[in-house]
C-alpha cells in the first residue's frame, strides 16, 4: 500500500477495532480526568460532542462544565465546510443531525475556545486520525487563525497508535485525555 488513502483506511480499520474493544470493556467514570482538566478552564466557552458508535462519552464532563460557561456541540453545515457549534445544555431538546449525532433543536451558535475532539486514533506527539471528512482540521485552522484555541482529544488509551498517516493540513492536538492519563504536547 503506497496510496495515502489506502494507508489511512487501513489505519482507521485497525483503530476502530481497538476502540470497539475498549468501548466493550469500559468502566464507568471514563470522563473523570476530562472533568478535572476542564475544571481549570471554568467559564471558557467550549465544545464537546455527542458520542456516536463506540466513541468515549464526554457528556458527564460537559454537563459539569455547563454550570460555569457556555458548552456547545458541533453541527455539520456541509461537506468541505468547517463546523459550527451550537449551545448545548444537559436538559436541552435535541434533534437528529448528520452521521447519527444529536444536535440542539434550536441553533444558538458561538465560537468555542476549547474543543473536546473525538477521534479514531492519536499518537504520542499530538497527531490525530479522524473519520476522514476534515471537519475538525478545517474548523481548528479557522478558529486558531482568530485566537488561541485549545484542542483536547478525548479517547480510550487503546486508541493510541504509532506512525499515523498524517498530512500537512492535519491540525495537531494540544492535549489528549484518556480514561487513565493526560498527555500534553508543546507547539
Amino acid at each position: 500500500m503506497t496510496d495515502l488513502t489506502d494507508i489511512k483506511a487501513a489505519a482507521r480499520k485497525a483503530a476502530f477495532a481497538r476502540r470497539k474493544a475498549a468501548f466493550d470493556t469500559r468502566l464507568p467514570g471514563a470522563a473523570g480526568r476530562l472533568s478535572e482538566v476542564l475544571a481549570g478552564h471554568r467559564g471558557v466557552p467550549l465544545s464537546g460532542y455527542m458520542p456516536i458508535r463506540t466513541e468515549i462519552d464526554p457528556l458527564a464532563a460537559m454537563a459539569e462544565a455547563s454550570a460555569y460557561g457556555p458548552v456547545g456541540v458541533p453541527v455539520i453545515q456541509a461537506a468541505g465546510q468547517p463546523l459550527k457549534f451550537s449551545r448545548w445544555t444537559p436538559e436541552g431538546a435535541l434533534k437528529d443531525g448528520p452521521f447519527g449525532a444529536k444536535v440542539p433543536e434550536v441553533d444558538d451558535y458561538f465560537d468555542p475556545e476549547i474543543l473536546i475532539v473525538p477521534l479514531v486514533a492519536f499518537d504520542a506527539q499530538g497527531g490525530r486520525l479522524g473519520y476522514g471528512g476534515g471537519f475538525y482540521d478545517r474548523t481548528l485552522e479557522g478558529l486558531r487563525a482568530k485566537r488561541p484555541t485549545l484542542a483536547i482529544g478525548f479517547a480510550f488509551d487503546a486508541q493510541e497508535a504509532e506512525g499515523l498517516p498524517l498530512e500537512p493540513t492535519d491540525q495537531p492536538l494540544d492535549m489528549v485525555i484518556t480514561e487513565s492519563r493526560v498527555l500534553t504536547f508543546s507547539a
